[in-house]
């Protein structure tokens, strides 16, 4: 029976942890203030400590990070894991930067808490030189980073890429915000791949393309017969994502009902299929994305503010390439790289005025549409180095890449048109389009269904 050691200043709170624990079977022990906690460590011996960050008015986390400092001082391999009611993510990295396991915030999901301490005793086993054959395999393996395939070399990448490493581990719902095209799902992808839960399924779906009246349908699944055109049985999006990770792409895009049925199923953990009047339960990771400003959506009343707190433990802003020019030749070059394998003219490059005509762009389509510039301008180039007057040409005009999106077009009516001009380039070929525009067929199939171009 495994020890866990609860530190907590709410006595209300210790007792509920008390009684979750007991009933799972495991042996716990309950403090309420820092003096007490080296020395239950040295007489309890814990498996696994809860920590509370808060023992202060102010709620700012500094006394529950001086005891986590004590703490793994102390003993260094102590699986930690982080509960606090004023969760950010600043306090979040910090504390894992100093050696804690997880992080929850209160109020806290049963299920997501049992889930957390399981995966953090498993790997405590580990790392106390219980190994299983597949992590000694693992260790003579080399495992590519997830994060690798994110290029950039600028300060504001460097820290995201951070943070979502921090993050990944651990069983918080992130939300990732950011413009068009700035690489969400990528981001969403390598945080998956890194966790707990990479090998189970990451599964994607674009909430704003998805009508209201098939949003239960799509992500909580149907039976046979449970309307018209419903002849089979039907998994949703969270039966598929069992066990792994489900990211909601726009879900600032979500209708006001639509919202109120994924809050109730994000509390409740559980869902049931149209048709079917079983509760099933959910085991998934939840990260969300969206390019709208859901704080002012919730000021406006159009987003509800307890959904945006459920998504939103973890927030990571993905900053537009404009304001981080410094990636824009380290990410040209990766395209241009991938162009030059692709379509095999192995000696294409950039030319110095090229270059320089680059770094001055503004990029309105972010990342994607520097993509799609540079395997464009590859394809067509008819010369081995490719000049600034070139990529203008490609671009849409002489003058700059701003100029792609004309004054009075928003960036989701531009994505409409570059999607409508490559399948017509391109006859309607799926497969040939997503590769001029630089996305999966799945990212392209998702667009299509969201701005009905089907």
């Amino acid at each position: 029976m495994s020890r866990i050691l609860i530190i907590d200043d709410d006595r209300t709170v210790c007792k509920s942890l008390e009684l979750l624990l007991k009933r799972a079977g495991y042996s716990v022990m309950c403090i309420h203030g820092p003096a007490e906690a080296l020395p239950a460590v040295a007489s309890f011996r814990p498996a696994l400590v809860l920590l509370d960050l808060n023992f202060a008015v102010e709620t700012t986390g500094r006394a529950g990070m001086h005891l986590l400092g004590e703490l793994l001082a102390t003993d260094p391999g102590l699986p930690v894991i982080q509960m606090t009611g004023w969760a950010t993510v600043q306090l979040a990295v910090e504390g894992m930067k100093a050696g804690a396991r997880d992080f929850i915030a209160k109020p806290w999901d049963n299920h997501e808490l049992l889930n957390a301490i399981q995966q953090q005793l498993k790997d405590g086993r580990r790392s106390a030189g219980t190994t299983s054959s597949k992590t000694e395999k693992a260790a003579t393996i080399p495992t590519p980073d997830p994060f690798a395939g994110i290029i950039g070399d600028s300060r504001q990448l460097r820290t995201i890429i951070q943070q979502a490493r921090r993050v990944a581990g651990t069983q918080a719902s992130v939300l990732i915000t950011g413009e068009s095209g700035t690489g969400k799902e990528l981001i969403a992808e390598a945080i998956h791949s890194t966790s707990h839960r990479s090998e189970g399924p990451f599964v994607a779906v674009n909430l704003g393309g998805v009508p209201e009246g098939l949003f239960e349908s799509e992500l909580f699944g149907h039976k046979a017969g449970a309307f018209t055109d419903a002849r089979s049985d039907r998994r949703g999006r969270f039966e598929l994502a069992a066990g792994g990770t489900l990211f909601l792409d726009e879900i600032g895009d979500l209708a006001a009902a639509a919202q109120v049925k994924l809050l109730r199923v994000l509390q409740e953990r559980q869902y049931e299929r149209l048709g079917e009047s079983q509760s099933r339960p959910t085991d998934v990771r939840i990260i969300s994305a969206t390019s709208r400003n859901l704080e002012s959506m919730v000021t406006a009343g159009t987003f509800r503010e307890d959904l945006l707190y459920r998504i939103n433990l973890i927030h990571l802003h993905l900053p537009p390439l404009r304001e981080r020019p410094g990636d824009i030749l380290p990410l040209a070059d990766h395209f241009l790289d991938s162009a030059r394998r692709r379509y095999d003219r192995p000696k294409l490059e950039l030319s110095p005025e090229a270059q320089s005509w680059l770094r001055r762009q503004t990029f309105p389509g972010n990342v994607r549409q520097l993509q799609n510039l540079i395997e464009r301008t590859a394809i067509l180039s008819p010369e081995e180095t490719i000049t600034a007057g070139q990529l203008q040409r490609q671009s849409g005009g002489p003058g700059t890449v701003s100029n792609f999106a004309p004054s009075g077009i928003t960036l989701e009516q531009m994505e409409i048109k570059m999607i409508r001009l490559a399948l017509a380039r391109n006859d309607g070929e799926i497969t040939a389009t997503a590769r001029e525009l630089g996305l999966t067929r799945a990212a392209l199939y998702r667009r299509i269904e969201k701005h009905g171009l089907g």
